[in-house]
């Protein structure tokens, strides 16, 4: 019977687009779930109260599949040589939101992996997530050497910066296991510096009730009026922390994914206010927009327009 090793993996890992593939030993995440606890207790969860439940699930990946030894950490480049037009009238969209919904993408490429990777090695089990399940993600991939955590909190590679998505296969499959890359973050504040809002309490740390991204897309109800005229434009989400980033400045390179080109870089403001449910829904039937509902939309085109 072959032996999956890592070498397989990535192979058939890069042969299906992922760029960045790393491997951790499953652990106890102690010190990892009792920062968030503390996190969470400061309230800078804002309304994401989903970040409170499953706890027990964060901190050991083996309640989510009992028989874990390993995680697979996986990252997806985003990342298209285009900037912001800065037009009166329009908001900015976030760069990973140009495209189509990297769910989408993802789990049928962690499918075709999954499935190619059981070929191979019948017994092998694993569960799989993007973003969507109560798995410490960005731990995982600092403990897979995908790259550290940057002061924004968005992983960075020292090859290829910080303009991609991350997945995780949780396995009972054990590996060899890869080198952490250390932080080198250094002295560097950029990101600190840049936040209109100030969301980036201390380094390490955002403040959910500030962050542009979480009040334009995850938040339901209004925006404080406190970060009126803040906003530098952002209709959904801010790319602002990693724009300034040297790291990214350095490194971006163009994905190979053709669904992730621009299709809504920037929104007229009028024409968003002017939509209905079913020309919203049309439009970004399989954009992440789509994730704000029309009433969200809405809300953020009208706080800049009042901000003006």
């Amino acid at each position: 019977m072959p032996q999956l090793t890592n070498k397989i993996v990535i192979e058939k890992a890069k042969q299906l687009g992922f760029d960045l593939i790393g491997f951790a030993e499953v652990n106890l995440l102690e010190r990892e779930t009792e920062k968030l606890q503390l996190w969470l207790d400061k309230g800078y969860q804002a309304a994401m109260g989903y970040m409170e439940r499953n706890f027990h699930k964060r901190k050991d990946i083996r309640e989510i599949l009992p028989s874990a030894k390993s995680v697979i950490s996986l990252a997806l480049n985003y990342y298209t040589p285009y900037k912001h037009n800065e037009e009166e009238g329009k908001g900015k969209v976030s760069r990973y939101a140009w495209g189509k919904d990297y769910h989408f993408i993802m789990w049928e490429m962690l499918e075709k992996l999954e499935n190619e990777l059981k070929q191979i090695e019948p017994e092998l089990e694993t569960k799989s997530y993007v973003d969507t399940g109560p798995v410490m993600d960005k731990v995982w991939a600092v403990k897979s050497g995908l790259g550290w955590m940057g002061k924004h909190t968005n992983i960075i590679n020292p090859n290829k910066g910080s303009w991609f998505f991350i997945a995780e296969i949780i396995t009972n499959w054990v590996f060899d296991y890869s080198e952490i890359i250390t932080d080198h973050c250094g002295t560097c504040t950029a990101c600190i510096d840049a936040c209109p809002t100030g969301a980036i309490v201390q380094e390490y740390v955002v403040d959910a009730n500030k962050c542009i991204s979480f009040q334009t897309i995850e938040n339901k109800g209004d925006i404080s009026a406190e970060l009126k005229g803040k906003f530098e434009s952002w209709i959904f989400g801010c790319d602002i922390c990693q724009d300034v980033c040297p790291w990214n400045n350095k490194f971006s390179f163009t994905t190979s994914i053709q669904d992730f080109y621009p299709k809504n870089k920037e929104l007229s403001l009028d024409e968003v206010l002017n939509l209905d449910n079913k020309g919203f829904n049309e439009r970004f039937a399989e954009s992440p927009i789509k994730r704000t509902k029309l009433k969200g939309l809405q809300r953020n085109a009208g706080f800049l327009k009042d901000a003006d």
